[in-house]
């Protein structure tokens, strides 16, 4: 679950890179340069990841340690490498 600082620390970043994204999409209509796009694009996407992470540190330090105490360990174990795998793919 998604706690009270998890969210203090995601959702500004979240809003930011609908920022970006919205200047993206302006980027295109104005046809400005592919490279400038592309840039915009990637750092887009860096940013997003690092959401991720963030949330990939909280799923480990709440969810995964409380199903690893438990006997829903190993699913949750796998649920979590297959994300991961999605993740880095």
């Amino acid at each position: 679950m998604v706690n009270e600082t998890t969210k203090k620390n995601t959702l500004p970043r979240l809003k930011k890179i609908e920022g970006q994204i919205r200047g993206i999409q302006t980027m295109i209509e104005k046809e400005k340069y592919c490279i400038d796009i592309i840039n915009q694009i990637n750092a887009s996407r860096r940013a997003l990841d690092g959401v991720a992470m963030i949330l990939m540190k909280r799923h480990m330090e709440s969810c995964l340690t409380s199903a690893i105490k438990t006997q829903g360990g190993p699913a949750k174990i796998e649920e979590f490498i297959d994300s991961i795998n999605r993740f880095v793919k």
